[in-house]
C-alpha cells in the first residue's frame, strides 16, 4: 500500500489548515488505496479537533530541549549557516522516505518567511520520496524569487486554488492544474443554534487580527466593523453572530472578536460563537444570511454554503478566489489596504445586501461543479502515480 504524507501543516488552531487536512485526506484516500500520515507541527492541536479520528497517523518531530548542546547546534545551523541541522536530516530522511509527500501550505507561499522555510524542507523531502506535489496553494507574485522558482519547478504536480496564481506558475512547472480550494468540499457539522441566532437574517462576522498588520491604519480596519455592526442595529433587524477561525495564542481571531462583543453585547443583537472545530463553524457560517470575512477558509466555509459573502482581503488568494467564482473581485472583496474612512465596509456590505438574491442565485448554479473540481485534484494525483 502506497503511503501519502502530509507536510507544512501549521496546527488545527488554526481551521483553516485543519479544514484542508480533512478534505485533502478524504480526496486523496477517494482516489488512491493508500495510508495517510500527516507531519504536523502541533500535534496537540489536531488530537484537540480530532484530526487523528481521520488519519492513519499523526507524526511530529521531538523538541530539542532549549539551551542543550543540540539546540545551540541546530541554532546555528539554521540561523547562521542557513542550513538544515543534522538532527532534521534524518527525521525527514526517515519520515519521507518512498512516500508521495504533500505539500499542504495553501497560504504558504502567501508570505516570505513560509516560503523560505517550505524551500528548504522540499530541497530534502524531494531526496526521499517518490514523489512531491504542493496542493491548493497560492503564491504572491513578488515571493516569487528565483530560489522559490527552482523550488517551485521540482514539484510533480502542483495544484492553484485560484486563476491568479495559475497565471504565475504555469511557466515556471508544466505540472500545474487550477482546480479550487478542497476545503469548498468540507461537509458541515450542524450544532444547536445559539438563542438570537435567526438562520433567516443573522449577519455572521469574523474579523482577524492578521489583517490589520497589513493596513496603513490599524485602526480604521477595527473602525469599519464598529461601524457595520453600529449599521446593522439601526437600519436592518439582522442579528450578528462573532465567529472565530483560528485561535492560535499568537494569531487569535478572539481578541478583537472579544472587544466587538464587549462592544455591543447589551444590545441584545450580537452574540459570538466559542471555539470549535472547522465542520462544526462551518455549521454555524452556512445558516448565515450574509456572511462579511477576513479569514479565507471562513469565507470559503461561506461561499461554499450559498451565503452571499465579502471578503476583507489582503492577498492574491482572496482577490483570485472572488475572480473564480464570479468573474471579477469587484465589490465581493475589499482589499484592507484601502480601507482609509471607518465607512467603507459599511458601503461594501450595502452593496451585498443589494445584490443578495443574484448572488446565491449565481452560487447555486455554480457550486456544484465547483466542489467538483476540488475533489477533480485527487483523481489527478491518481494517474500521476498509479
Amino acid at each position: 500500500m502506497k503511503t501519502v504524507i502530509i507536510y507544512m501543516h501549521g496546527g488545527s488552531g488554526n481551521h483553516g489548515c485543519e479544514a484542508l487536512v480533512r478534505t485533502t485526506s478524504q480526496i486523496i484516500q477517494s482516489n488512491i488505496d493508500c495510508k495517510v500520515s500527516l507531519w504536523s507541527f502541533s500535534e496537540k492541536e489536531d488530537y484537540q479537533y480530532g484530526i487523528d479520528k481521520i488519519l492513519d497517523d499523526i507524526v511530529s518531530q521531538k523538541e530539542i530541549k532549549k539551551f542543550s548542546p543540540s539546540f545551540f547546534k541546530a541554532f546555528f545551523m539554521n540561523r547562521i549557516l542557513k542550513k538544515q541541522n543534522e538532527y532534521n536530516k534524518r527525521f525527514l530522511k526517515k519520515l519521507f522516505k518512498d512516500t508521495i509527500a504533500v505539500s499542504i501550505g495553501g497560504d504558504n507561499y502567501c508570505y516570505s518567511w513560509n516560503a523560505k522555510q517550505g524551500v528548504i524542507v522540499d530541497k530534502y523531502v524531494r531526496k526521499v520520496c517518490n514523489v512531491n506535489v504542493l496542493w491548493g496553494c497560492s503564491i504572491e507574485e513578488n515571493n516569487l524569487t528565483e530560489e522559490v522558482k527552482q523550488d517551485l519547478a521540482g514539484f510533480d504536480l502542483i495544484t492553484v486554488r485560484e486563476p491568479i496564481t495559475y497565471g504565475y506558475l504555469k511557466d515556471i512547472n508544466k505540472n500545474v492544474i487550477q482546480v479550487a480550494d478542497p476545503a469548498f468540499a468540507l461537509e458541515p457539522c450542524y450544532l444547536p443554534l445559539p438563542e438570537k441566532f435567526n438562520p433567516e437574517n443573522t449577519v455572521g462576522i469574523n474579523i482577524s487580527p492578521l489583517i490589520m498588520n497589513y493596513a496603513s491604519e490599524k485602526e480604521v480596519v477595527f473602525e469599519n466593523y464598529t461601524e457595520l455592526i453600529k449599521d446593522l442595529i439601526e437600519n436592518t433587524e439582522m442579528n450578528i453572530c462573532l465567529i472565530p477561525h483560528v485561535v492560535w495564542t499568537h494569531n487569535n481571531d478572539n481578541e478583537p472578536i472579544s472587544k466587538l462583543f464587549n462592544m455591543f453585547k447589551n444590545t441584545g443583537r450580537v452574540i459570538k460563537i466559542e471555539d470549535h472545530n472547522c465542520k462544526e463553524l462551518k455549521g454555524f457560517i452556512s445558516r448565515c444570511r450574509f456572511f462579511v470575512g477576513a479569514r479565507t477558509h471562513a469565507t470559503i466555509a461561506a461561499y461554499s454554503s450559498l451565503v452571499p459573502t465579502l471578503v476583507i482581503g489582503y492577498s492574491v488568494k482572496s482577490k483570485g478566489i472572488a475572480l473564480d467564482l464570479f468573474g471579477t473581485y469587484e465589490n465581493y472583496v475589499l482589499p484592507v489596504q484601502e480601507l482609509e474612512t471607518s465607512g467603507q465596509l459599511v458601503h461594501s456590505f450595502q452593496w451585498l445586501m443589494e445584490h443578495e438574491q443574484e448572488i446565491k442565485k449565481h452560487l447555486t448554479e455554480i457550486m456544484p461543479g465547483y466542489i467538483q473540481s476540488a475533489k477533480n485534484a485527487g483523481r489527478v494525483l491518481a494517474e500521476l502515480i498509479l
